[in-house]
Formats: structure tokens, C-alpha cells, sequence
């Protein structure tokens, strides 16, 4: 599992702002080209949002769901990567104090052929991905109106 933590100069809940606008995620989730769609109620346990994944020409359809919600604290998503497979993120925030929030990504891969590297190598690649996603998130949150 790789686990990457950032600390963003804002509160809890404009983090979780950002998390919880599902039109956002083509802007800091990397591997994203582009939001279809985003069900009623995002993040809500059981919605999903409907993605476009890779560079075009080459982008695949794909989804992602939320599997549990706790507003301002913890999201868990189950990621579809097809055809490389599927894996799980869980994003948790811990406000340090009311500017500052601890967010810990943790990824791995649950489903299909990319399970096969789930081991150090794939952590490795996954941390640095992720280190990316958080600088992403962090400025959209530090940027986000109060």
C-alpha cells in the first residue's frame, strides 16, 4: 500500500470542499482527462463519478466509486483503471489546528493485472503519483474561497 501525506494551508472542511466537488477531479487527479458526469449526492457511500482516464486519443471511459464518506474527515474510493484493473484510495483529513490539515493518501491496487505489482516498486511509483495529486488538491484548497 503506498501512503503519501501533504500538509494544505487550509481547514478541514475546504479540503474536504474539494473532495466533495466531483467537477474538480480532472484538475488534481492525475490520470484524469476529464469529468462526463457526477452522480446526485457525491460523495455520498454508493455515487460515482463518471471519467475519462489517459491522453487523448487514447482515453478510456471509466468510473469511480465512493464507498464511505465521513464529511470533513475520510473518503474512500473504489477506482476503476481498466484495462490495468482497479484499487482503493482513502484520503484522511486531521486538522492540525484551523489553518492547517494533515491529508493521508493511501492507494493500492485491488483488482485485475495490476494487482501484480503490488509490492515496493509499484508503492514507489504510487507515492510519487500521489505526492503530485496532494501538491494538486492543496492548491485548489488553499485557493478555494473562504
Amino acid at each position: 500500500m503506498s501512503i503519501t501525506e501533504r500538509i494544505v494551508r487550509a481547514p478541514a472542511d475546504r479540503v474536504f470542499g474539494v473532495l466533495s466537488d466531483g467537477w474538480t477531479y480532472s484538475d488534481w487527479v492525475v490520470g484524469t482527462a476529464h469529468i462526463r458526469d457526477v452522480d446526485e449526492g457525491w460523495p455520498r457511500a454508493g455515487t460515482r463519478l463518471h471519467h475519462n482516464a489517459g491522453p487523448w486519443p487514447t482515453t478510456v471511459k471509466d468510473r469511480s466509486e465512493s464507498l464511505e464518506c465521513e464529511p470533513g474527515r475520510m473518503l474512500r474510493l473504489k477506482v476503476h483503471l481498466w484495462p490495468l484493473g482497479a484499487g482503493e484510495v482513502r484520503f484522511t483529513l486531521d486538522e492540525l489546528d484551523p489553518g492547517a490539515t494533515r491529508v493521508t493518501m493511501q492507494e493500492q491496487f485491488t483488482d485485475g493485472p495490476m494487482v501484480g505489482v503490488r509490492n515496493k516498486v509499484g508503492d514507489v511509483f504510487l507515492h510519487y503519483r500521489n505526492a503530485e495529486v496532494l501538491r494538486r488538491l492543496a492548491d485548489l484548497a488553499e485557493r478555494r474561497q473562504r
